[in-house]
């Protein structure tokens, strides 16, 4: 597949098959976000795999009970990987982004499906989901900006490739 059918067609999954995806693959998916362009080539984006299914858990029921109740915010997918960076640095939350995309591109490339979940970057403040975070590898002048949820779909038509048309995003030119 192309760079731009890649883009036009990839989307969120938020249903997972339990299958656990090979170590192989997900170093593919990790290679493609540490190729990502960072300010000033500083390549701080730390990228925690958690493949462990009792870690996952764990982490679902805590962000459950700090975040009010909310659904599976990894939607059962077996592998989430973490995206972290020096608080302090400016460019922190672009590189993490540029990232991101780069993952979720390869995602789609290797038939996974893929989606960005925010809420352990929205919970980076809470002392039980940093001090969770702390003891899975997290360094003490790090804080999560994304995460990503990766697996095989979980859906009638495996990954469901479709193209849909941008609904928004004004673009004016200045010529």
């Amino acid at each position: 597949m192309n760079t731009l059918e890649c883009i036009k067609t990839r989307h969120s999954t938020r249903k997972f098959k339990a299958d656990q995806v090979s170590r192989e693959l997900i170093d593919q998916v990790l290679d493609a976000g540490r190729r990502a362009p960072s300010g000033g080539n500083t390549q701080l984006t730390h990228f925690m795999v958690i493949t462990n299914q009792d870690v996952l858990q764990e982490l679902v029921t805590l962000i459950q009970e700090e975040y009010g109740k909310m659904p599976v915010f990894h939607y059962n997918a077996p592998v989430l990987i973490v995206l972290a960076s020096k608080a302090n640095y400016a460019n922190n939350f672009a590189d993490v982004s540029c990232a991101m995309q780069n993952m979720m591109l390869a995602c789609n490339e290797l038939d996974l499906g893929s989606c960005w979940v925010n809420q352990i970057r929205h919970l980076q403040d809470n002392e039980r989901i940093q001090a969770k975070m702390r003891e899975l590898g997290l360094s003490e002048d790090e804080k999560v900006y994304a995460s990503l949820a990766i697996g095989y779909p979980d859906l009638p038509n495996d990954l469901n490739r479709r193209e849909i048309e941008p609904k928004g995003y004004p673009v004016t030119y200045i010529d």
